[in-house]
């Protein structure tokens, strides 16, 4: 196998007669930390479903871990990747162990039982990602900032070898933002875990990523070390829009400077 998990070569997606991607190509190295970003309707979330085969591929190819899309079954690729799609406010009437329990579903079949093992596998993802003590209660009872704690904590039980994510700290406070951020750090440390993000905190990707890719009217403009992103042009380009830098005080890096209204 290469030394990526995911492969995506010359992708397009049409969908309702309109191309959302057309030619779009990028690896995902094994086990690191890749933030994807683009303006909104640039086909940021249509990238993350493709990959998961929610949508059909128009042209191009996926390859994961060395295989293509076409030869994995739903049930066989959820074993691979896990998906925490965007916060659409879903009403889940489950406790948070039970629905963490439904990540297990790849492993079972439509007449077998949860094991100890299952239950133990749940227990620490939820030991990882600080939702244990919530084991217990309604899933609908906790905090937005909880909620998608346990959502992935429900990814994390199918024991995936990639995360895709989508947004998942939008909404979210700042305690609960850097919470999701240490966490995923974390699965990416300890469990090898290879991490693709769709985010808008730009200046989160640059102090988080491995790499950073850009996307822009369904296609690929940029794919490189975070620090290259704030080159002078890139995110302009990117964006259609002026950027300010300024050298963060702790590392060093280039971050971005909120715009000062006149």
């Amino acid at each position: 196998m290469s030394g990526f998990d995911i492969r995506v070569d010359n992708l397009s997606c049409n969908l309702g007669g309109k191309e959302i991607l057309s030619s779009f190509t990028f690896d995902l190295p094994v086990g690191k930390y890749t933030s994807l970003i683009g303006p909104n309707g640039a086909g940021k979330t249509t990238l993350l479903k493709c990959m998961m085969k929610f949508l059909p591929i128009s042209g191009g190819s996926v390859e994961i871990r060395g295989r293509r899309i076409e030869e994995y079954s739903q049930k066989k690729l959820a074993r691979e990747i896990g998906y925490v799609p965007q916060d659409a406010g879903r009403s889940i009437p489950f406790s948070v162990e039970e629905f963490a329990l439904m990540g297990r579903y790849p492993y079972l079949s439509p007449f077998s039982s949860i094991t100890e093992d299952d239950r133990r596998i749940v227990k620490s993802a939820l030991e990882m990602t600080g939702t244990e003590e919530f084991a217990d209660r309604g899933y609908d009872t906790l905090s937005g900032g909880e909620k998608q704690l346990v959502l992935i904590a429900s990814v994390l039980a199918q024991g995936p070898k990639i995360m895709l994510l989508d947004e998942p700290s939008t909404f979210l406070d700042p305690k609960h933002t850097e919470m999701v951020h240490r966490i995923l750090d974390r699965i990416k440390r300890e469990l090898n875990v290879t991490i693709l993000v769709v985010t808008h905190d730009i200046n989160s990707s640059i102090m988080m990523s491995d790499g950073i890719v850009a996307i822009k009217k369904g296609r690929m403009v940029f794919s490189g070390e975070p620090q290259e992103i704030t080159l002078p042009g890139i995110l302009d380009k990117v964006f259609d829009k002026k950027f300010t830098y300024t050298e963060h005080p702790v590392t060093g890096r280039m971050i971005i400077v909120p715009d000062v209204m006149q």
